[in-house]
């Protein structure tokens, strides 16, 4: 693609892709952490994680200072190491990949099906054909590697079929890494695992509250699961696995990956306002989806079946040769109209880290990639900011 002159360069837009929401309530928090001087520690990350876990229906969470923070702590917790393989989308944000990479382990990329999410069938069928079973696990046959980990990625928000996820990494002795970073907010609403959050279902999951998430800690993350064990670990290793003592000490290595009690404040004003968020995301995708219908070679995507998504992002589809001009001339044109977006993530096996290792029939992930943008979604965006953003698309159509 041709340089762009627009956002990326720091140009600001008439309308945002996804911005925070931020309320004056998070300023009284903040003064309470600079009047007490609890900067660090304090009551305010107590008081996120009591919260988090009461929305995820858990006993207790764990909050770190990034997602992939979170991810990082969650691979080694699942027993990734140096030399093992783990399957991975090949649509999503390269951190699903990088944290597992950091334990010096090697990725298998698995094609996207029409959500985006994992193809599912294709993770199936490698993992039958390609692959062999032995006393210790399973083994991947072309590099005599042990696979130990499935993340997969609940791209957008929207839940990937978490019940077909499990029953295969049960019948292949595989563990389940959720990584949930864009989906605070999504749960399944039928089926075996209605009723729970993304994040909640495989063996750990992680959340982001990055700044271009539905809310954010200014940063921070979350580790979840069912498995208490799992999160003493994950909260001892956040804690540079400091054995409590009055003496320091330490009897492996940990990561300074605490949340900071400004952080928590954040994330204590956010969580008051999340299913408010919720309700606008799914108000402006409605809209989107009724105003977009009559434009020809445009698709916006649709959420799969039995859940209840956050709608983080908003993806639109373009067909080159029905709408007239290439995802790339509309990605152009929006910028010079002054409405931010964002186009797919290129594919993580075509990353320079990443071109060596692995992928698995990869075939719709290429279409998306070259085919799909992202549209405002900001909680705060006015139905009049998703009619002018439906107009230029309508306008541009050829």
């Amino acid at each position: 693609m041709k340089e762009i002159k627009g956002f990326w360069e720091g140009k600001q837009s008439d309308i945002s892709l996804s911005v925070p929401n931020l309320s004056e309530d998070a300023l009284e928090n903040i003064r309470e952490c600079i009047g007490t001087g609890w900067l660090v520690r304090g009551r305010f990350v107590t008081e996120f994680e009591e919260m988090l876990a009461r929305y995820t229906n858990l006993e207790k969470v764990v909050t770190v200072q990034s997602g992939t923070a979170g991810l990082h702590e969650a691979y080694r917790l699942l027993g990734i190491e140096d030399g093992d393989e783990f399957i991975v989308p090949n649509v999503t944000f390269i951190s699903t990949v990088n944290a597992a990479v950091y334990l010096k382990a090697h990725p298998i990329f698995m094609d996207c099906d029409n959500s985006l999410n994992m193809d599912l069938d294709k993770l199936e069928e490698f993992l039958k054909i390609e692959c062999e079973e032995r006393e210790e696990g399973i083994y991947n046959k072309k590099s005599g590697r042990r696979i130990k980990v499935i993340a997969v990625v609940h791209l957008f928000g929207n839940l990937i079929d978490m019940e077909r996820v499990m029953e295969i990494a049960e019948r292949y002795g595989l563990k389940v890494l959720e990584d949930a970073a864009q989906a605070m907010g999504s749960f399944y609403t039928a089926g075996e695992y209605k009723g729970r959050h993304a994040g909640t279902v495989g063996d750990l999951g992680v959340i982001s509250f990055n700044a271009n998430k539905i809310i954010t800690a200014a940063g921070g993350g979350v580790i979840l699961s069912k498995d208490l064990d799992l999160l003493q670990e994950a909260r001892f290793l956040a804690a540079v696995a400091k054995t409590p003592s009055p003496y320091i000490s330490h009897d492996e290595v940990g990561y300074n990956y605490g949340l900071t009690n400004v952080q928590g404040a954040f994330g204590v004003s956010q969580m008051k306002k999340l299913e408010e968020f919720v309700e606008v995301k799914i108000k402006n995708y409605n809209l989107y989806k009724t105003m977009i219908e009559d434009i020809e070679g445009i698709e916006l995507l649709s959420v799969n079946k039995g859940t209840r998504s956050n709608h983080w992002f908003y993806a639109i589809v373009i067909d080159k040769e029905k709408y007239g001009i290439s995802r790339n001339e509309l990605f152009e044109k929006l910028t010079e109209a002054g409405i931010q977006t964002c186009p797919l993530w290129g594919l993580m096996s075509e990353q320079k880290p990443f071109k060596d290792y692995q992928s698995y029939k990869i075939e719709k992930s290429k279409y998306y990639v070259e085919n799909t943008l992202n549209i405002p979604c900001s909680t705060n965006l006015k139905e009049k900011e998703v009619v002018k953003v439906v107009e230029k698309l309508r306008e541009f159509s050829k």
